[in-house]
């Protein structure tokens, strides 16, 4: 049941991702996106985070032997290095530095009244993390957990990395209005969500659940 899930979701993740980079070659919003814009905020930021889900994804493929949590690292790692790709492209495409001197997240900030807000940082993780980052002291754990143990924890810190990437991008459809970051961020909304419910149940064949939900009631 799980297998045949995750077949499903990979196919359609593949056949989005597709989508979205034809998108990016050929949508356009209105006007080119400043640097203190939502736009650019959202690409930077998102291609931050999904540079953690990389990097952790790396460290529990190596750490098992496990075939399931194998193609979820794989998946993740093609699925999320695409898509900063195409965040790094649309930053040089609108002719925007790939860094910036602003503050993560600060794209959402005073935008109370379109929605509901983010969540909130991951605890421990400092006042300008991004939801859902996992700190420095649990990527230093999950480097030294191996087999059952390095699964758990990769499981348990990727639901909650999943949970801060679905409200960052939902805060995107809020609050952008150009046609390819609303298709992106609707697949990572729609992606992530479904990686959500494979990884719990996951944790459940091995006896354990997930961190406390970081989203927002009602999102």
């Amino acid at each position: 049941m799980i297998w045949q899930r995750r077949n499903l979701l990979f196919a359609a993740g593949a056949l989005c991702l597709v989508a979205g980079l034809v998108l990016f070659f050929t949508l356009r919003g209105s006007g080119t996106p400043g640097d203190a814009s939502v736009d650019a905020g959202f690409a930077r930021d998102m291609g931050v985070h999904h540079s953690q889900a990389v990097e952790m994804s790396f460290i529990a493929r190596d750490a098992t032997t496990d075939a399931e949590i194998r193609t979820l690292t794989y998946d993740i790692i093609v699925t999320q290095s695409a898509q900063r790709g195409m965040f790094m492209g649309w930053l040089q495409q609108w002719g925007l530095d790939q860094g910036t001197t602003r503050p993560p997240m600060a794209w959402m900030a005073g935008h109370g009244g379109h929605g509901a807000p983010a969540a909130a940082p991951t605890p421990g993780a400092g006042p300008a993390a991004m939801p859902g980052l996992a700190t420095p002291q649990e990527i230093e754990r999950l480097k030294a957990a191996k087999g059952k143990d390095a699964e758990i924890l990769f499981l348990q810190l990727m639901i909650r990395h999943h949970e801060g990437g679905v409200e960052m991008a939902k805060a995107a459809l809020r609050l952008s209005d150009r046609a390819d970051v609303r298709t992106t961020a609707q697949h990572i909304v729609d992606s992530q969500s479904s990686e959500i419910g494979l990884m719990t149940e996951l944790l459940k064949k091995r006896g354990a659940e997930p961190y406390p939900s970081i989203l927002q009631e009602g999102n």
